[in-house]
C-alpha cells in the first residue's frame, strides 16, 4: 500500500493552535513540558521516574488484571500487563469515548499511533517497557455523541433513553441495531467476521464498558493494548487527596482560568476548548451524575435533593470514592496520576484543551505528559486514485473547500481564458493618464476619474464571474465528477476518519487493513498520511 504526506498545515482541517504546537513556536512553550521527540522522551522518563510510586503501581496492576478477569487476552497483552509491574515500564496513553462499534475511523488511528509510538520507544531505549494504554471513557454521559456509527452513508443508531454514565447502561435495544447492521452487509467472509464481533461485543455483555473493552481487545489483542476504565473504586482511592483538594481549594478554576486568559492574549485564534467549573467533579450513583456545586459553605448534586455539610462530604470522599468523577478538567490529572505514563496522544481538540491544563498539574505536583498529535490518514482505493488521474486534480487539491475545488477545476480545464488580470491591468495603465490630465484641474475630476476607474474594475470583476458561471455550466459533467470523488473521500465535507466506520474498509480489506495502517502510521512523522489501498 504506497502512502504519501501532507504537512497537517496543508491540510486547512487543523487550528492555528495545533499548527503553531507542531512548529514548536517559541510562545507556547509555557503550555507543554517537553515536546514529543526521541531525545526528549528521555528527560520524561527520568521526571515520571522521580514522581511516581511503586503502591500507586501495584494498585494500578492489580485493578488492570481485575478488569481483565473474563477477557480472552492475548500473550502480548499479557505480557504487558505484567510489565507494568516493574519500575522500568512506562506507559503512552490515548483515550476515547465508548462509540457505537468504535465510531469513525481515527478511533482506529489513535490506537495505533498508541501502539506504535511503543514500539518506537522500545528500539530506542531498549532497557525500558513501554506499554499502550486505551482509557475508556466510561463516566462519560454524553450518550447522543456515541449511539451511532456511519456506514455506506447510513447512520446505524441506537435508540434508548439514558442516563447517567454511559459505561454503565445496559445493552437493550442493540439486538435490532445488529439486525439493522446485518441487513446492509454482504455475505463474504469479512463481513462474517464483523458481525461475529459485533454479536459477541453488544449481544453477550450486560454493559457498554464491557462491550468496548471486548471490542476494542478483539481487534488490538495481538498489539498488546492494554485497557483501562477509569471507574473504579481501587483507582478512585488514589485520586481521594485530589478529590479533597478540588471540593476544598477549587484550585482548577483559578489555574485554568488563567491559561486560558494568557493563551488568548497570544492570538485571537486560539480557541478556548474548556472552562473550568468551580468544582470540576460529578457525582455518580445508580443512574445519575451531576455536578457537585457548593452554596453557601454546603456542598450539593444539581438536580438532586442531595445535599452534605464540608464534613459529611469529605467522609463521603472517603467511604465511597468511586461516586466522585472527574469532569474534563479534572480527568486527565486522575489519567496521569495513577498511570506511569510519558506521552498522551489526541485528536486536535483534545491538545488544545489539555494545553489549558499544565499549571494545574504544576500545583498538584503531577507529572505533565508529553503531548503527541494522533495521527491522521486518508485512505484511497485504486478505482479512486485512477479517477482522480483522469480529472488531474491532486490529492492536495481533494483538501479545499468544494466550491474552491470546483473553481480551480474550472479554470484549469477551460479552454477559455477565465482570468481577467491582463485586463484588470491593461485598464490601471489608461487610468494613469487619466489622473495625470486630472492633477491639472480642480478636484472633483480627481474624484470622478476614480469613482469611474472603480466602476470599470468592478464591471470587469462582474463580467469574470459571469464567465465563470456560464464556463461551469459547460463543464458540468466533469465537475459533477469531482463533486462526486470529493464527496467519497471526503464525506459531508469532512475529514472521512471523522465520519466514516472501520467497518466499511474492513468488509473490503479484512485483517490487511489494520496490519497496513500499522505499518504505516508514523506518530512521530507530523504529517496527514494518504494510504493508497490496494
Amino acid at each position: 500500500m504506497p502512502a504519501d504526506c501532507i504537512p497537517f498545515k496543508d491540510t486547512n482541517y487543523f487550528s492555528k493552535l495545533i499548527c503553531d504546537y507542531l512548529e514548536e513556536k517559541k510562545e507556547l512553550k509555557v503550555f507543554y513540558g517537553e515536546y514529543p521527540s526521541i531525545p526528549n522522551f528521555k528527560k520524561q522518563i527520568e521526571l515520571k521516574k522521580s514522581n511516581y510510586d511503586n503502591h500507586t503501581r501495584r494498585v494500578l496492576v492489580s485493578t488492570i488484571k481485575n478488569q481483565y478477569a473474563n477477557i480472552d487476552i492475548s500473550a502480548k497483552t499479557e505480557t504487558n500487563i505484567k510489565l507494568l509491574e516493574d519500575e522500568k515500564t512506562f506507559t503512552v496513553t490515548t483515550g476515547h469515548q465508548l462509540n457505537l462499534f468504535t465510531g469513525p475511523l481515527y478511533f482506529l488511528y489513535k490506537i495505533i499511533s498508541t501502539i506504535n509510538l511503543c514500539k518506537e520507544l522500545k528500539n530506542n531505549y531498549p532497557d525500558y517497557n513501554f506499554v499502550p494504554i486505551y482509557w475508556m471513557a466510561t463516566e462519560d454521559h454524553d450518550f447522543d455523541e456515541i449511539n451511532y456509527f456511519n456506514f455506506e452513508g447510513k447512520k446505524i443508531q441506537w435508540n434508548r433513553e439514558s442516563s447517567g454514565a454511559v459505561g454503565k447502561l445496559n445493552l437493550d435495544g442493540l439486538d435490532d441495531v445488529f439486525n439493522v447492521f446485518s441487513n446492509q452487509l454482504n455475505k463474504s467472509n469479512n463481513a462474517k467476521y464483523i458481525l461475529d464481533v459485533f454479536e459477541k461485543a453488544y449481544l453477550n455483555h450486560d454493559n457498554l464498558t464491557q462491550a468496548t473493552r471486548f471490542l476494542a481487545n478483539s481487534l488490538f489483542k495481538e498489539y498488546g493494548l492494554v485497557i483501562v476504565d477509569g471507574d473504579d473504586r481501587d483507582l478512585k482511592q488514589l485520586f481521594v487527596p485530589f478529590v479533597k483538594d478540588e471540593l476544598l481549594h477549587q484550585k482548577a478554576f483559578k489555574e485554568v482560568n488563567q491559561t486560558s486568559d494568557a493563551l488568548n492574549k497570544l492570538s485571537e485564534d486560539y480557541k478556548i476548548q474548556v472552562t473550568p467549573r468551580e468544582i470540576n467533579l460529578f457525582y455518580i450513583k445508580d443512574h445519575i451524575r451531576e455536578r457537585i456545586v457548593e452554596v453557601d459553605g454546603e456542598y450539593a448534586v444539581l438536580e438532586t435533593a442531595i445535599r452534605w455539610t464540608k464534613e459529611a462530604l469529605l467522609k463521603e470522599v472517603e467511604s465511597y470514592p468511586e461516586r466522585f468523577s472527574p469532569n474534563v478538567i479534572l480527568r486527565p490529572l486522575y489519567q496521569e496520576a495513577i498511570l506511569p505514563n510519558l506521552c498522551y496522544i489526541g485528536g486536535g481538540g483534545e491538545l488544545a484543551y489539555w494545553l489549558q491544563l499544565k499549571s494545574n498539574f504544576e500545583t498538584q505536583n503531577v507529572v505533565f505528559p508529553m503531548l503527541l498529535l494522533r495521527n491522521s490518514a486518508l485512505l484511497i482505493t485504486g478505482k479512486q486514485e485512477e479517477k482522480l488521474k483522469k480529472l488531474n486534480i491532486s490529492i492536495e487539491d481533494l483538501f479545499l473547500k468544494q466550491s474552491d475545488l470546483i473553481t480551480k477545476v474550472t479554470k484549469q480545464v477551460s479552454k477559455i481564458d477565465i482570468d481577467f488580470s491582463a485586463q484588470k491591468k491593461h485598464l490601471e495603465q489608461q487610468f494613469k493618464a487619466l489622473y495625470k490630465l486630472a492633477e491639472q484641474t480642480d478636484k472633483s475630476f480627481l474624484g470622478a476619474v476614480g469613482a469611474q476607474e472603480r466602476k470599470q474594475i468592478k464591471g470587469l470583476e462582474h463580467l469574470e464571474k459571469r464567465l465563470l458561471k456560464a464556463q461551469k455550466r459547460k463543464l458540468s459533467d466533469i465537475l459533477n465528477r469531482v463533486e462526486v470523488i470529493q464527496n467519497e473521500l471526503f464525506p459531508n465535507q469532512s475529514l472521512q476518519e471523522r465520519q466514516v466506520n472501520f467497518s466499511e474498509f474492513y468488509l473490503e480489506y479484512g485483517d490487511q487493513l489494520i496490519q497496513q495502517l500499522v505499518l504505516n502510521l508514523q506518530p512521530l512523522k507530523s504529517e496527514f498520511l494518504i494510504l493508497k489501498l490496494e
